[in-house]
């Protein structure tokens, strides 16, 4: 199982420790999933939580916080949510970060187009920097890769939580691998492919890619930009995100 340290995801951390991270690398990254079916056999906050962990990884190594995972995506009225992901992203920059990351477990390009338009004027002025991503958008190939409930989203959560995992509500009858009822399973069938070792392998690679690109993305800031900008995590500093 995926240890998930506590010291990086922002919900569980205290007042120090969001300071300490923060001043050493003020990068935040935002996973965003939704709440869908993904086969009988996973959970259906599959995404969010695959982002979430794939990030928490990503900060275990390169540094940075993460934010708790956003159910809300690209289904819902975007003239309503687009400003509040705005109003998200504006308040990560005032609480201090340089560089805001929103990764989406949920591969469908309309989730980025979400999140770039969220991040679009908060990073307008070149003071900080952010991007939209896929789990997979640095990582794609051979050993990192994405489907529907099929190899590659099974073998995530094998990884990272086996106990949300159960392979026999598949049965063992031949079904349609192109995302149809019964199973609405699309890729290459989990119980022929899907396998913790694969999983870590992917998780792997996607949060060591994210992690180059944050730190890509802060030094591409001038140099007086890079720092984190608020005086102090106190109450006459700041007080909620």
């Amino acid at each position: 199982m995926f240890d998930t340290r506590q010291d990086v995801q922002m919900q569980l951390m205290r007042p120090r420790q969001l300071e300490a991270a923060a001043r050493a690398f003020p990068v935040v990254y935002v996973p965003f999933g939704l709440i869908e079916w993904h086969g009988p056999h996973l959970p259906l906050g599959n995404d969010a939580i695959k982002a979430h962990a794939i990030l928490v990884q990503c900060a275990q190594e390169f540094g940075g916080i993460v934010y708790p995972p956003v159910y809300f995506h690209s289904g819902f009225r975007q003239e309503h949510l687009v400003p509040v992901l705005e109003d998200l992203f504006q308040r990560l920059r005032e609480t201090g970060f340089r560089v805001i990351i929103g990764v989406s477990g949920h591969n469908v390009r309309e989730q980025i187009t979400m999140i770039d338009a969220g991040l679009k004027p908060v990073v307008a002025d070149g003071s900080v920097v952010g991007v939209g991503l896929w789990e997979v958008t640095l990582s794609q190939g051979e050993e990192s890769n994405t489907d529907h409930a099929a190899k590659w989203e099974t073998s995530n959560i094998m990884f990272l939580y086996p106990d949300l995992v159960d392979m026999s509500e598949l049965g063992d009858r031949p079904f349609e691998l192109d995302m149809s009822p019964p199973f609405g399973v699309g890729g290459l069938d989990p119980r022929q492919h899907a396998a913790a070792n694969v999983g870590r392998r992917n998780v792997e690679l996607a949060a060591t890619a994210i992690g180059l690109k944050a730190r890509e993305l802060l030094a591409s800031l001038a140099e007086d930009h890079r720092a984190f900008s608020l005086p102090a995590i106190t109450p006459e500093h700041w007080w909620m995100v």
